[in-house]
């Protein structure tokens, strides 16, 4: 095992074999590198609740020699010139290198080879876990009297109390290194900025209160009364209506659909552009102060799938280090004839295509399923014998359509995140990164998919001819996004991410103590130590998750600000909260995840650019198509005969002659208080 992580001081290994037998299985892999080192660790065996615990030290000692091993480059305080020798001890010295190149390792050799490491012992069930110990227990921050990083995280960082302060970047970048580090760097960032896109939201909000009254079009179509007579919506049932009735959904519909919204999709455009260009100035900050600008992949990780698939084997190589010791370790060198070729790869690539299309087929069918129950729930409350029903369809149907929208989106997004896992490593990737890659451009695509393929349907199809109400399509969409945004929000981002990982938490404790009672009485009086409460901690499982919700909330804000200017405020309430709810969770409810030195969020910036770019065309079909903002003006500046908007509502009603009917579907016993030529 390397011990040349900065930070892992002490590393404990919870196995549920003997230890005896689990150093007698590390020999039998051939895995002398360990073995040869193991007097220079520190190593306890402590059994506990039916568990073997192997802590392994390193002394600082060890720890500086494997950094000079490894060439850490540490910042020095001083700046020392460093003169270059010459005469005749640099030209022995240049002979000297020539003559023993061909014995120096190759970079290939170097780079290539790999170890046999925690993570492949893991992988083949040798041991449960690894992960290093938190400074104190958990459970005690609140009333510890001891001085260390995690309870001044926990005080100034984990607790809800602590909304208003800012984060402790580096102190978080110390503790849980550079990966997590930028993770919340970057998610501070955008929460700042949502506070000026909140600000103008509400005051495009306002700005429709403010005009409501003023408003023609509703003026028109709330003073008419009996102005204009509207064509029954169905057959037989359904009787002739006037559109004063829907005096409050065109009044609603004001609030967001009004030339300041226009403003608002602009400046939102702008927005998205200038918080990934800050974003950038930061971390390029951020990775100066880090020491992390000359940050390169020096090892490569492979991916543990990969190597069981594939043939290893273990070649000794002569290595000579800095203090003209010569180590004997084993590397793993593959064989070019026995790497996984394509005919190996290609069925598993063909799986992935056709599972990918076959859910992405499965969202469209729910929506499409959602939108045949709103017709057939339309039609069935239409006829109903209910006057109060009858009145009430549009907002009964949309309503319920909405949740049934959002149970859905909530199971397939639980289910389309393992399938992603399943099927990346179903292509077995090679290495660590692209298997972190590939499976966030899945996960992404179907939750994208999900998550707004309801919205784009309401708002680019043909559903606003059929269900919209007489005041405009944007309050149907806006209706859609609230409910679906704040609902995700509330229930996945918040009741999810608490309840489940205290529900694992419980379930492990509860498995645990029926362990315990198999154990002896010596083991009873023992009291736990940190290595047992670390252990039934929820283990740590990478941040796609976090980045994932975050990304999807930032297209909710940017995709569709224009149907509803007010999402930018409720994404700013759930990241107050989302923020100390992941700080929590870091210090309190996970093992210490290991240090992982990263320069960059990494593909994550991609996706975001990508949705900034594509945020511009999506908001340009809100208002040409979904709003009526292009059709005021058309009517404004073509068709009006004072340059007013006085005229609006009738010049967008078309007349039909009602004896024009066919037979069989006027309606029956028409209640109408007035006889009818012509309706609208």
């Amino acid at each position: 095992m390397s011990v040349g992580e900065e930070v892992s001081q002490q590393l404990s290994a919870s196995a549920l074999c003997d230890v005896q037998e689990v150093f007698n299985t590390v020999k039998s892999c051939s895995c002398t590198c360990l073995a040869e080192r193991y007097n220079n660790f520190f190593l306890f065996q402590n059994k506990s609740y039916g568990l073997s615990f192997v802590r392994i030290h390193a002394p600082w000692n060890v720890l500086s020699r494997e950094a000079e091993f490894l060439k850490i480059k540490m910042p020095t305080k001083k700046l020392y010139e460093i003169k270059e020798e010459g005469g005749i001890l640099k030209k022995l010295y240049e002979i000297w290198q020539k003559a023993t190149k061909p014995l120096q390792p190759k970079l290939l050799t170097f780079f290539v080879c790999f170890s046999l490491g925690i993570t492949t012992l893991i992988a083949k069930n040798v041991y449960d876990a690894a992960y290093p110990l938190h400074d104190v227990c958990i459970h005690n921050l609140k009333f510890s009297t001891l001085t260390s990083v995690l309870k001044l995280l926990y005080r100034e960082w984990a607790r809800y109390g602590a909304f208003y302060k800012y984060q402790p970047i580096d102190l978080i970048r110390k503790y849980f290194g550079e990966k997590i580090g930028l993770y919340f760097a970057w998610l501070g960032l955008y929460t700042e900025f949502l506070i000026p896109s909140s600000v103008v939201g509400i005051i495009v909000f306002l700005y429709g209160c403010i005009t409501m009254e003023s408003d023609i079009p509703s003026i028109e179509m709330c003073d008419q009364g009996k102005g204009f007579t509207m064509c029954p919506l169905c057959d037989k049932s359904c009787d002739y209506w006037n559109l004063s009735t829907a005096c409050a959904t065109a009044r609603a519909s004001h609030l967001f659909d009004n030339p300041a919204t226009v403003f608002f999709s602009i400046f939102m455009a702008l927005w998205a552009t200038m918080f990934l260009e800050q974003w950038k100035r930061l971390q390029m900050r951020l990775g100066y102060f880090w020491d992390l600008t000359g940050l390169e992949e020096e090892e490569v990780s492979f991916f543990s799938t990969y190597l069981s698939l594939s043939k290893i084997h273990l070649f000794p190589v002569l290595k000579f280090t800095s203090s003209l010791m010569l180590v004997l370790t084993f590397v793993l060198q593959q064989d070019e004839k026995e790497k996984l070729t394509w005919r190996d790869r290609m069925p598993g690539y063909l799986v992935n295509v056709a599972s990918i299309l076959f859910m992405i087929t499965l969202t469209f069918s729910a929506v499409f399923g959602v939108t045949v129950y709103r017709i057939t729930t339309a039609a069935a409350l239409s006829i109903s014998k209910n006057e109060s029903t009858r009145s009430n369809v549009r907002v009964t149907v949309t309503a319920t359509a909405v949740i049934i929208n959002l149970v859905v989106i909530l199971i397939l997004d639980e289910i389309y995140g393992a399938v992603a896992k399943w099927l990346t490593e179903m292509e077995v990737p090679k290495t660590e990164k692209t298997f972190e890659e590939r499976l966030i451009l899945k996960a992404f695509l179907l939750k994208f998919v999900n998550s707004y393929a309801p919205i784009f349907y309401v708002q680019q199809s043909l559903l606003p001819c059929a269900f919209c109400a007489p005041g405009g399509c944007l309050m149907e969409l806006c209706i859609q996004l609230s409910i679906i945004m704040l609902g995700k929000q509330l229930i996945q981002n918040n009741l999810f991410e608490i309840g489940i990982p205290k529900l694992k938490k419980l379930f492990r404790k509860l498995k645990d103590e029926r362990t315990e009672k198999k154990e002896s009485d010596s083991n009873h009086s023992k009291h736990p130590q940190q290595w047992d409460l670390d252990y039934m901690l929820e283990p740590f499982t990478g941040l796609t998750p976090e980045y994932m919700e975050m990304i999807i909330q930032f297209g909710f804000v940017t995709l569709f600000v224009a149907s509803f200017p007010l999402a930018p405020v409720f994404a700013l309430l759930n990241n107050i909260i989302e923020v100390r709810l992941d700080a929590k969770k870091f210090v309190s409810e996970l093992r210490r995840p290991d240090t992982v030195r990263e320069k960059d969020i990494g593909i994550w910036y991609n996706i975001l650019s990508g949705i900034g770019k594509f945020s511009v065309i999506i908001n340009a079909f809100v208002i040409s198509v979904t709003s009526d903002f292009i059709p005021r003006l058309v009517y404004q500046y073509a068709y009006s005969h004072n340059g007013t908007m006085h005229g609006f509502i009738n010049h967008t009603l078309s007349y039909f002659n009602v004896s024009q009917l066919k037979a069989g579907t006027q309606p029956d016993n028409s209640q109408f208080e007035q006889e009818v030529i012509f309706c609208r």
